[in-house]
């Protein structure tokens, strides 16, 4: 049982009486929500596919938060081609609240994967340094989630479990699934490689000059969490055009707390 102290001043204003402090009880448990921490975009590079030029790169969330980020996708039958979200959030007394969640899951095929993606839960855009403008946006189709990499193998942070929890791969292989979950346990952290499918912007046509790439988790705010403000990160780069042409990147600051950069 949790209790909430109350002060009631008294007549004087700034004498408080032992009648003044006033115990209310608050039995509802605790919930432990997750808090999606944004790393900055890493190992970029331009690589040429057909006429066509992208700058690549690789992402990474982790989770900080106090209790897990779990979803639930449901649907009705096999003739609904998506599922609809539910967002698990467990509390102190081992009871879940659910809750509806916006967006969707979809099963998706590509050359490198076949499985459930959680759609909307990360973005990626190029913005022109001078003024923020959004000049690309990414072409990333969704995210499997789960326990990738832990987040510091030295420190345990609370709620974080002995070892991987989430490790399948979102129904690989199983588009006939009816339910599915995913998530992203307390001190572990969900990675993409670069070239792996949407993991890119189209720099084909795109003038030289200084941009700034953003990552930003859970964009929409679809998801609950306990903290928004660590949820976007972001690189200043430089591109550049070797013989008019073909362009190339150099990375000039990295801001793992802002999606400006360097911060204005």
């Amino acid at each position: 049982m949790r209790w909430v102290a109350v002060l009631v001043a008294s007549a004087v204003g700034v004498a408080l009486s032992a009648a003044g402090l006033l115990l209310l009880r608050d039995d509802g448990p605790a919930e432990l929500l997750p808090d999606l921490d944004q790393a900055a975009p890493s190992d970029l590079s331009v690589v040429q596919v057909g006429d066509t030029y992208r700058l690549v790169f690789g992402s990474a969330v982790d989770n900080v938060g106090r209790g897990p980020l779990l979803v639930e996708g449901e649907r009705p039958s096999h003739s609904t081609p998506t599922m609809s979200v539910r967002q698990l959030v467990r509390r102190t007394d081992g009871s879940v609240r659910v809750r509806l969640a916006p967006g969707e899951i979809r099963y998706v095929r590509s050359e490198t994967h076949e499985h459930w993606h959680l759609l909307g839960f990360e973005a990626y855009e190029l913005r022109r340094a001078a003024d923020g403008t959004p000049v690309r946006p990414d072409d990333k189709t969704g995210f499997c989630l789960g326990d990738r990499y832990e987040t510091n193998r030295g420190t345990r942070i609370e709620g974080e479990p002995d070892r991987p929890v989430w490790t399948d791969e979102c129904g690989r292989r199983q588009p006939g699934l009816l339910v599915l979950r995913q998530g992203i346990s307390p001190g572990y952290g969900d990675d993409y490689v670069p070239e792996l499918e949407g993991q890119f912007v189209d720099v084909t046509t795109l003038p030289a000059g200084r941009y700034v790439l953003v990552h930003q988790a859970n964009p929409e705010r679809a998801l609950e969490e306990s903290d928004y403000e660590n949820n976007a990160a972001s690189v200043l780069i430089q591109l550049r055009r070797t013989g008019g042409v073909i362009p190339t990147v150099r990375v000039l600051a990295r801001c793992p707390a802002s999606d400006r950069c360097p911060r204005r």
